[in-house]
């Protein structure tokens, strides 16, 4: 059986069951321990925390490979129903590909959603023709670099990025699994019908900022829907420097969205 990876493992905070649970979803190719500084946070605020691990993740790449995106939406539901068990009221916040997730995954679990974080999150890829055929190509070369940069060269938070755990490449079939999941986002963004934080950093060089816009642009629907850009942070936003700011913008969405539906 492959191992987790140490310090990457999946995370449980119990809180105050009268307020909602909060399910905690990390990025393509990363982790739980992406979400845990701000699963702490909303922890000490009372909440209960869920950090899950997606199918294929926090193991070995070769584990991701045999994956495919309809996994990595199981895994988020196998952690709502967790959390149905302990809140009436879920909240669903991802980073990256684990804001797609929570954007999609919001349509599926319906009444139960209360509302959406998302970070730095996608909502294509950049065009590229190869996307096509993928799966072939992926027989002949299972991994790409994930950046022509340095490593670490996004991050703002140097100490932050020598302690971050991820896979190193990327398994170029799971791009194609994650392309798919990008289809049925976009496909399920006007059904999308719960309050939803987008957020994203100004300086994120890896998902660039206009994925905000686009997203934006599409929930047509949502009860509520807010935009936060930052700054000072890169694509990691829970990690990197500009955390503390996601951190309050979240507990501040998540009290607002409560306090609202108490008064109804």
């Amino acid at each position: 059986m492959t191992q987790i990876i140490p310090t990457a493992e999946p995370f449980f905070f119990l809180g105050d069951r009268s307020k909602s649970a909060c399910l905690l979803i990390h990025g393509f190719t990363g982790t739980p321990k992406e979400m845990r500084w701000m699963g702490e946070f909303l922890n000490q605020q009372g909440y209960t925390c869920l950090g899950i691990r997606l199918t294929g993740h926090a193991t070995s790449p070769e584990d991701m490979i045999r994956s495919n995106w309809t996994d990595w939406t199981a895994s988020v539901e196998d952690g709502y129903r967790i959390l149905r068990g302990i809140s009436n009221n879920v909240f669903l916040i991802g980073l990256s590909m684990g804001g797609i997730l929570s954007l999609l995954m919001s349509t599926r679990l319906a009444p139960r959603v209360m509302g959406v974080v998302t970070m730095s999150t996608p909502y294509k890829l950049p065009d590229d023709p190869r996307l096509r055929y993928v799966d072939w190509i992926a027989r002949m070369i299972p991994y790409m670099p994930k950046s022509n940069e340095e490593p670490g060269t996004g991050w703002f938070d140097k100490q932050a990025w020598k302690d971050h755990i991820a896979y190193p490449q990327n398994p170029l079939r799971s791009i194609g699994q994650l392309n798919r999941l990008l289809g049925a986002m976009r496909d399920a963004l006007p059904e999308v019908h719960v309050p939803v934080l987008l957020i994203h950093s100004k300086d994120d060089t890896y998902v660039l900022p206009d994925n905000i816009e686009l997203i934006y642009a599409d929930i047509l629907n949502a009860t509520d829907k807010t935009k936060l850009y930052l700054t000072g942070s890169g694509h990691n936003v829970p990690r990197d420097a500009a955390r503390q700011q996601a951190f309050q913008a979240t507990l501040e969405f998540i009290q607002r969205i409560e306090s609202t539906k108490e008064s109804i």
